[in-house]
């Protein structure tokens, strides 16, 4: 029996309940929790050990425990073993430098720092998940170089946001070079249990090019699809565009490809004082909204298609921008200017390396 009477305060009963209540609390800090609520019951040793599934000699330690240091005393005491011989800080710092260049890799893995710094792979590896190093991972960026950044970025936010009074803002872009793939076998269809599944290797039953004028207010798309995509076929939707929009004011967004600025697209301006052009920055096409609507066709109707020929894959484009407007909803853009220039400019000072 223990040898000496285990009472419980109001607190000390609380904490230990909450313990059994709890489903983050680990099993062990239950289970002890669980021995001295029965024992301060008045149950003794043998019924205590009997009812929870434990031995004598584990109800008489934490019984112990607790007389002596209180619900602190339930919580495991720090093992014994070899020191670490080198401390997180160590680790990371070494991550943070490359490979040298006998190694021949372009960044660490576990077991290679590991190897360097005579650890375990494992130390190193609970070092990178409790600061977040990762480093097999790697991200893009693009900071723009164009001039005028400031006045374009504004521009073109500013029509999202505020666009004029009786004019449509539309969003004008190509994607080049569909890919019209068909795969080498028939795909496999989805099945309870299983996804779809499709062979690695297709072959290639040529490419088109689709133009894309999507109506920021509403969604809606108008498009044409061409073998080329020169200033020609720009024009010649540009056209179509105006068409599709008679005596209305046009406000066009795109990007600075070359084509759009030739003389034979600024002579039809000319012609047309409606339609005024508006330029995302360089290296800044991710202000067009119709590349948020050439990832939702690639994704739904473009990437996981089998085509046989160019002309089965504009079929499918035209079908589904044909049902897209149907169902289509207004782009909404929310971010304002001073928020994406702040981000958008390289800072003229910078600790970093490399």
């Amino acid at each position: 029996m223990p040898s000496s009477a285990l009472v419980l305060d109001d607190d000390a009963r609380a904490v230990l309940e909450s313990w059994i209540r709890s489903r983050t609390v680990g099993s062990g800090l239950v289970e002890r929790a669980r021995i001295v609520l029965s024992v301060a019951a008045g149950k003794g040793t043998t019924v205590t050990a009997r009812e929870l599934s434990v031995s004598r000699p584990t109800v008489i330690k934490w019984h112990d425990r607790f007389i002596e240091h209180g619900v602190e005393g339930l919580h495991d005491e720090p093992r014994s073993g070899r020191p670490k011989t080198i401390d997180d800080a160590e680790i990371i710092a070494a991550t943070l430098e490359p490979p040298p260049a006998r190694l021949a890799v372009t960044h660490w893995s576990t077991r290679l720092l590991a190897a360097e710094l005579g650890v375990g792979d494992a130390t190193v590896a609970r070092a990178w998940r409790r600061y977040g190093i990762k480093p097999w991972r790697r991200q893009t960026f693009k900071f723009s170089t164009d001039p005028e950044l400031e006045a374009k970025v504004r521009d073109v936010v500013g029509l999202y946001l505020n666009p004029p009074t009786n004019a449509v803002v539309l969003c004008v872009d190509e994607k080049s070079q569909i890919q019209a793939l068909n795969r080498t076998q028939p795909i496999l269809p989805m099945r309870p249990g299983l996804p779809e599944k499709a062979t690695h290797d297709y072959k290639r039953n040529g490419t088109t090019t689709l133009f894309a004028a999507l109506d920021v207010a509403t969604g809606v798309v108008v498009d044409r699809c061409y073998d080329r995509h020169g200033k020609a076929e720009f024009l010649d939707f540009m056209k179509t565009v105006a068409k599709a929009y008679p005596r209305r004011k046009l406000h066009i967004v795109c990007d600075n490809y070359h084509t759009h600025k030739h003389d034979d697209i600024n002579a039809w301006l000319a012609k047309n004082p409606r339609v005024t052009m508006h330029f995302t920055p360089t290296s800044g096409s991710w202000l067009n909204l119709v590349e948020v609507f050439f990832g939702i066709i690639t994704r739904q109707a473009i990437r996981r298609g089998s085509f046989d020929s160019v002309r089965e894959l504009v079929t499918a484009i035209r079908e589904f921008i044909a049902g897209w407007n149907d169902r289509c909803h207004p782009f909404v853009w929310t971010k304002p200017a001073d928020e994406i220039l702040a981000h958008a400019k390289r800072q003229p000072t910078s600790d970093a390396r490399h």
